[in-house]
């Protein structure tokens, strides 16, 4: 399978900003009205590595420039001042801009050792923040837009009580209802049917209540998803199936990435899937950075002129871009599989 990497890769990198100062990474990415948007994860500091997300725009999804020289959203909006807001995906339904993201209430300090996972440290925080476990974990929720700019909270799609993330809404209704992609970490043993943390598939009428989740697909026999697997980008439409793409971490935790064809009206169906990866590191920036090494991590997706552009964070540092023509990847998936 070839799948181009940009030559000007990275396309977006740290800087310009105080906020976005240390590391930019996993954005969220829409065309909409012709002209691609790019939603960024961001962090002014390593120490502690509070996130942020902010907008930036592009007449040819690869030059991209800022909208507002400020966050469009933090986790002091969210009512956490010491939290991280982290991983967006966006769709668009109807004319409302749906953003998923995940938040973890209290932000870590990260000390990169350029060899391997970063070095961890809890910041002290007044006024008993980040005493309570329940403060550490992942919450995963929506956020509703008109203008990509102005966002409102609408609801949290997961229990507060679990860490799940990879959260990710269909670009529309299924059979009248709107579906979604989680990863709960805690969902793992024998009563949940897999041994590792996997992707679920869950329903809503009205985004505010979700139906149980159920398990769409664990991790599998290959030694590059050994350790877990989770929703990376929102799904496509084709004629062949829904496409989605998805991460694989193994044992050394190099993210690698894979892909899913759901069917069309039965999602939680899979119809094709790729015994291996389609992307794994290889460039230096998707080796070495300022904190993770090895990381291909795609959170978004579009097509245009039947070309899918992958928008990917690489070592947790930069953005960069592949595409690869839309039909050919469908088929690809659909005959690797066996």
């Amino acid at each position: 399978m070839q799948i181009t990497r940009h030559p000007q890769n990275p396309i977006v990198v740290p800087g310009l900003f105080e906020w976005r100062k240390a590391t930019v990474f996993n954005p969220a990415v829409i065309i909409d009205n012709g002209k691609f948007y790019m939603i960024e994860r961001t962090a002014g500091s390593l120490t502690p590595c509070k996130n942020f997300l902010g907008l930036l725009e592009s007449e040819d999804g690869v030059n991209f420039t800022h909208v507002k020289d400020e966050p469009i959203v933090t986790p002091d909006m969210l009512g956490f001042p010491y939290g991280s807001v982290q991983d967006p995906r966006i769709v668009k339904i109807d004319d409302t801009f749906y953003l998923n993201y995940a938040l973890r209430p209290c932000a870590m300090n990260y000390y990169p050792t350029g060899v391997g996972i970063p070095e961890r440290s809890i910041p002290e925080y007044p006024d008993g923040w980040g005493e309570d476990p329940g403060h550490w974990l992942t919450r995963s929720s929506i956020l509703t837009s008109k203008d990509l700019i102005n966002w409102e909270f609408l609801s949290d799609t997961t229990p507060l009580d679990i860490n799940d993330r990879d959260n990710i809404l269909f670009p529309e209704k299924i059979n009248g209802k709107f579906v979604l992609l989680r990863r709960p970490e805690e969902y793992v043993g024998e009563q949940y049917g897999t041994e590792k943390a996997a992707m679920w598939i869950t329903y809503s009428e009205d985004l505010i209540h979700w139906e149980e989740p159920k398990l769409l697909a664990k991790a599998g026999p290959g030694d590059w998803e050994q350790k877990k697997i989770g929703g990376s980008t929102p799904p496509v439409k084709t004629d062949k199936g829904w496409l989605v793409l998805y991460h694989g971490v193994d044992y050394d935790t190099v993210y690698r990435v894979g892909a899913l064809l759901l069917d069309l009206e039965n999602p939680e169906k899979i119809i094709a899937r790729t015994n291996n990866f389609i992307m794994e590191p290889e460039t230096y920036y998707e080796k070495f950075g300022f904190q993770l090494p090895n990381v291909i991590f795609p959170t978004g997706n579009v097509v245009k002129d039947d070309l899918l552009y992958i928008y990917y964070g690489v070592t947790d540092t930069a953005i960069a871009l592949a595409t690869v023509p839309l039909d050919e990847l469908v088929e690809y998936v659909l005959d690797e599989t066996t």
